[in-house]
């Protein structure tokens, strides 16, 4: 997290907190969507804050869904447990990767559009209606408030991840579009393929990049994925939430690269 933003963090982390569940919930409409995320040990005791971020919404979804590995089950904060109810539900997987955020919502609810999320963030009032309006206009598109555009050079090798343009309204390619799960990505019902449950599979081919995979899976389908053309605000991260992220091994060490190799020579991708 840089300087600036830890005041801007810490106020919005107050704000939230001192805000009843009722106060949260009341007195507004509910969107026919899913919302789902999946956390780890070490942010437990903080993700009750983007619980509260998607309570607090201009529109409440369906469902909150917060997905933990099953040896977590006793060991819930007070400040999480006392969230849940009709509307956020925590649910647990017997894996751990970040996957999970986006495979078990399908299981249950292959019919309806889901939005995914992380679990370190505190998300604008407006994302979620934001998103909702784009997929009005945009049905059958995979939409994202962040993305990158999956690059290659003249001689067709892949690009370092770091030389991945970012939240370019169009990439050359279009298919080449990489929705990045941090913003929020809707996912419209039966838009990735089948093998998107492929548990075996995505555990060997991007064991740490989800986002990567859904990407593969949309691409199997023929899906495209799209900028939202009235992004929501950046989301604002959690004050101590990066004790332990993905983002340093997959950016660092360039492993969103080697994970997107995996997949093309896998399905036999060529751009």
């Amino acid at each position: 997290m840089k300087v600036k933003e830890i005041p801007v963090s810490l106020y919005n982390q107050v704000k939230l907190s001192g805000q009843s569940l009722k106060q949260l919930i009341s007195n507004k409409e509910e969107a026919v969507v899913v919302v789902s995320l999946a956390s780890i040990p070490s942010r437990l005791d903080i993700v009750h804050l983007t619980i509260r971020s998607i309570l607090n919404q201009s529109v409440l979804p369906e469902h909150i869904f917060l997905w933990l590995h099953e040896d977590l089950k006793n060991k819930i904060p007070k400040k999480l447990s006392a969230l849940e109810g009709e509307i956020f539900q925590i649910r647990y997987t017997d894996y751990y990767s970040s996957h999970r955020k986006l495979v078990e919502p399908l299981k249950l609810f292959p019919h309806k559009t889901i939005i995914t999320c992380d679990d370190d963030m505190m998300y604008r009032k407006d994302w979620l209606s934001n998103l909702i309006v784009e997929q009005k206009n945009n049905p059958n598109q995979i939409i994202a408030n962040q993305v990158r555009c999956i690059s290659y050079d003249d001689s067709g090798t892949l690009l370092p991840y770091k030389e991945w343009k970012s939240n370019t309204e169009k990439c050359e390619n279009p298919k080449l579009t990489l929705p990045i799960g941090a913003g929020g990505t809707l996912y419209p019902p039966n838009c990735l393929h089948e093998q998107v449950f492929n548990q075996e599979l995505f555990l060997q081919l991007t064991p740490k990049a989800d986002d990567l995979w859904f990407k593969a899976m949309s691409l199997l389908k023929g899906t495209t994925s799209i900028m939202s053309s009235n992004p929501t605000k950046e989301p604002i991260p959690i004050w101590g939430s990066q004790k332990v992220s993905l983002k340093k091994g997959n950016i660092g060490m360039d492993k969103n690269r080697v994970q997107w190799l995996a997949l093309s020579e896998h399905f036999n991708f060529k751009f």
